[in-house]
Order: structure tokens, then sequence, then C-alpha cells
């Protein structure tokens, strides 16, 4: 297998996992018996959703494949999809209580929102997304590729597009390998820090915007954190952010152009009953545009996890103008605004 750096696994071109389907895993029978019976005990002593955690959730059957998932998304390739997941098992309420049973041997969830929600609803809302404070989550529009404000990113398809929404991977730890090759110059530039906009959900004492570099090496790894719109829209919406110059635009420029070429891109289209799980800070992920149908029932309709990792990357300082304290055995990661609750919209909102 082609391996761009033999130290970390999730350095990796597209074509080898083209050819290579072992980041499929595959729910059957036994693994949905385990998964029901799971639930029904999580019902049955009234656990609040968001207090489920791998030690309640008693899957004990389904627990070496969860736990062969978590290494391969947190220390091996960063991503896998379960497929399969038989969603006509499952009212909603259990379907997100087995959602979140299966993240919880990952990571702890994160609220995604300033409203505080821990599980997002990816659908299209009818916002508008040439408006810089619209999270394009919210509508059907592209989305380049970017990171979560998270460890590992889920994603639940209950319905797909009409038409389009494919999925889209590409490893930052192989671009930013491609970059230091081909220009070191800019990869200089990358290590430097960049603005970003809250958009409007701005923890206590913070600022509306915030820097950090793209590319980092702390002890001994390298992790990326890229999010243009979120560049982009502070340069819009504050003129007090200095302007990118540029050698800063034509790094950018280079980060989405090498994600978009054929030989790191990797495509997965999305069916009823997946769930795909990728590492942020190594794996840049977007998604195409997409036509819904009409009818209600058949939008495209995905729900989101953002966790924290049991076993994080060492990451630097500079992360917790975004992450938090970053304090071992604390959850990371997430949009914490003071005052909001967290909650866990089963519609959304």
């Amino acid at each position: 297998m082609e391996q761009i750096d033999s130290v970390d696994p999730a350095a990796w071109r597209a074509p080898q996992w083209r050819g290579d389907r072992s980041w499929e895993v595959w729910l059957d029978d036994r693994d949905h018996a385990a998964l029901q019976t799971a639930v029904a005990a999580s019902v049955a002593r009234d656990e609040p959703i968001h207090a489920i955690d791998r030690t309640s959730f008693t899957a004990s059957e389904l627990r070496s494949k969860l736990e062969r998932v978590s290494h391969d998304v947190v220390n091996g390739r960063g991503f896998a999809m379960l497929r399969g997941l038989q969603l006509d098992r499952f009212d909603r309420e259990e379907l997100v209580r087995a959602y979140f049973g299966i993240g919880s041997f990952l990571g702890v969830p994160r609220p995604q929102n300033g409203a505080g929600h821990c599980l997002g609803h990816v659908c299209d809302l009818g916002e508008d997304a040439t408006n810089p404070a619209t999270r394009l989550y919210r509508t059907s529009a592209r989305q380049r590729f970017h990171v979560d404000s998270c460890d590992v990113v889920g994603l639940l398809c209950l319905q797909k597009a009409k038409a389009g929404g494919a999925s889209f991977l590409a490893s930052s730890l192989a671009i930013v390998e491609q970059i230091r090759a081909s220009r070191p110059d800019l990869l200089r530039v990358l290590e430097e820090p960049f603005t970003y906009d809250r958009k409007g959900e701005i923890p206590e004492g913070k600022a509306p915007h915030y820097e950090i570099p793209i590319v980092h090496r702390h002890r001994g790894k390298t992790s990326v954190f890229f999010a243009r719109d979120f560049i982009e829209s502070a340069q819009r919406r504050f003129p007090d952010v200095a302007r990118l110059t540029a050698e800063q635009v034509e790094a950018l420029d280079l980060i989405e152009s090498v994600a978009q070429s054929e030989e790191f891109r990797l495509s997965i289209q999305f069916e009823p009953g997946d769930i795909q799980l990728v590492h942020n800070h190594v794996l840049l992920h977007s998604r195409d545009g997409y036509e819904d149908s009409n009818d209600p029932e058949k939008k495209r309709h995905l729900l989101r996890l953002w966790l924290s990792a049991h076993e994080p990357r060492p990451l630097p300082a500079v992360f917790a103008e975004r992450y938090g304290p970053l304090v071992d055995g604390r959850p990371r990661g997430g949009i914490q605004v003071a005052g909001v609750p967290l909650t866990i919209p089963l519609e959304p909102e």
C-alpha cells in the first residue's frame, strides 16, 4: 500500500482506498440485537442521552468491532464507515441512543453550535448560503474541504439526496507532505496564523474572531486546522482583521487544488444507515452540492456528532483558542457559549 509517511497511517492517497475497502465495517444481525438490547436498557433506566458512555452502553457483542473502528479512526487511517444500520428497527429517540452509544466508543459528545446542540441535523433548512454568518451544513450548497472543531465527526445518514451530496475525504497529512515537497515556501506560510470568524458563536471572554495556523507540528505529530469559509468570512465581516496576503491566498488555493485532485480525493456515497466517522486533525472532508426531493420525507438528512476522543491527538496550546482548555482527561472542542445548556434536539431546529 502507498503511504506518504511510514510513521502515520493517516498519510494516504486516494487510490489506496479505492481498491481496499477495509474502511467499510458492516453491521450484522448479531450487532443489531446487541444495539437493541443496549438501547432498551438505556431507556429502562431513564438514562439521559448525553450521559450514555462506553461503560453504560452494554453492547458487549459489538464492543470489539467498535473498539477496532475507534482505533482505525483515531490512531489509524483516520476514517471508517459503519454500514448497514437498519433504521426501521428504532424510533427516532432509540436511534439517537444507539448512535450516541456507538459514538461513545470513540469519544464524548460536544456542542456543535451556539444553541448547545450535541446532535446536529445536516439538512437544507432554507438558509442563505451566500450569507457569511450561515453555517453551510444547514443548506444544500457545496461545502469546500474543511475540518470541524472537534477531534472526530460522525455523520449518520437517515435519507440521501435525490441527486448529489457525495462525501469527499482527503488526507491533510498527505497534502502537507505534497506541499513540503513542491512548495516549502508556502508550507511556511501555512505554519503562521490565519484569522477565523466565529460566526456569532462566541465563548465567554473571547473576541468574535480568533487566530490559529493551519499546519502544526507538535510532539512528533502533524495536525491540520483548515476551514477556508471561516477565514474568508472574517475577511468580509471584520475590517480590523489583516487582509490576506497574495502568498496566503496562494497557499489556501494550493491546499484546495491538491485536495480536489484525483490522487488525493476519495469519494464516498452515503446510503441510509451509513455512519461515517472522520478524524479532523488528519483528514479534510467536503461534500458535493445536492438536489432534494419535493417530498419532505425524502429530503437529505444526516445526524451529526462531534466527539472529543478518548485517546486524543496531542495538540499545541494555540488550539485552546477554538477547543477550550487542553487538559488531559477533560473533553475538548465544540462550541461553548456561556449560559447555554447542552441539548439533544431529535428534530431540526
